[in-house]
């Protein structure tokens, strides 16, 4: 009967010992024995505009965002009393999202689709608001702008903007 508690003993201990942790081992200089490396994913670009330096023009009844001689990284028009809001990047055919735009006074979430611009190739996020909505005063300052797959946008305030967003809510009264 000694020898079977002696075993149950020793099998109980042996039991406990390997339910406990073991002592933390030294680290060697170059990282943790059996790790491996991976590459970080890139960082996220900056985001449009962070230097500042694109600003709001009009083109006809058009506010264009962005740099002087370059293409519009953001524009503003109205047709038939909507504002029509563009952001020119790629958009895959069919996709659909929410421009979220966010400025001093609120955050306006626009619903964007893929759309043909006329005279180009592929597909550009494009969404449009009813002039009158109260919410378009966002575009009336300064906002940031997030979409999936195209980043950041910082956008400063402009007359450019006010003036278009102004004379669409005019169309409608």
């Amino acid at each position: 009967m000694t020898c079977i508690r002696q075993t149950a003993a020793l099998a109980a201990l042996i039991l406990i010992a390997a339910c406990a942790k073991p002592a933390p081992q030294q680290q060697a200089d170059n990282g943790p024995v059996d790790a491996h490396r991976v590459a970080l994913p890139p960082a996220d670009p900056a985001p449009a505009n962070d230097d500042g330096k694109a600003v709001w023009s009009k083109d006809g009844e058009t506010a264009r965002f962005g740099f002087p001689g370059g293409s519009a990284m953001l524009t503003l028009a109205c047709e038939k009393g909507r504002l029509v809001i563009t952001r020119p990047i790629v958009a895959e055919l069919g996709a659909g999202a929410l421009f979220a735009i966010e400025g001093p006074r609120r955050i306006v979430r626009i619903p964007v689709d893929a759309t043909p611009l006329q005279g180009q190739r592929g597909f550009v996020w494009q969404g449009t608001m009813d002039g009158t909505n109260e919410d378009t005063d966002v575009f009336a300052g300064p906002f940031t702008g997030t979409l999936p797959g195209g980043g950041l946008i910082k956008v400063t305030a402009g007359e450019p903007a006010r003036d278009i967003v102004h004379r669409c809510h005019a169309k409608q009264t």
